[in-house]
């Protein structure tokens, strides 16, 4: 499992960007992990799936409503990352409202939440392999905090304890 001091490891995820004016979208686009955080700070969360009740009720609207306080404290840009694909997580992003707030990123075939270790298995619940809920700080590619929440919890990944660390 990854930790703190490790390097993000090299994966693609995928993104659906949506045309301002048109409504029409290009992609879905490959965001290289490794050129895309180098020389930035990233707050990267994960979670189990788009439109489901914590992720959607607690999760991304945390990130979006502390997002101007997180880039205050010196983030550059705010990740959400979960195992489903470039449109759903586009569609997620226009429900969510998360404008320029939030990149929502799809890992549609798990393969960086495998890198990571941080998977979780929902096959018993009809979800497959999915993303452990999780946040951490990512400097320059490399994890600088990390909180990986108990399954079926959801007190340390919130933006309220990432933008504590990055503060600090």
């Amino acid at each position: 499992m990854i930790k703190i001091g490790d390097a993000l490891p090299a994966a693609t995820l995928m993104e659906f960007v949506e045309v301002a004016g048109e409504g029409c979208s290009i992609g879905p686009n490959p965001v290289d992990v490794t050129k895309a955080t180098a020389g930035k700070t990233i707050a990267l969360f994960g979670l189990p799936g788009a439109f489901t009740p914590t992720c959607s009720a607690k999760h991304v609207p945390g990130y979006v409503e502390k997002a101007d306080e997180l880039k205050a404290a010196g983030v550059d840009e705010i990740w959400c990352v979960s195992v489903n694909d470039a449109f759903v997580m586009g569609a997620w992003a226009r429900d969510q409202k998360t404008g320029t707030k939030v990149r929502m990123l799809g890992d549609g075939d798990a393969t960086f939440a495998k890198a990571t270790g941080l998977t979780l298995d929902l096959t018993g619940k009809g979800l497959g392999l999915r993303s452990n809920r999780y946040s951490m700080l990512v400097k320059d590619g490399k994890v600088a905090s990390l909180n990986i929440e108990a399954p079926g919890k959801f007190e340390v990944s919130d933006a309220g304890t990432l933008l504590a660390q990055a503060k600090a």
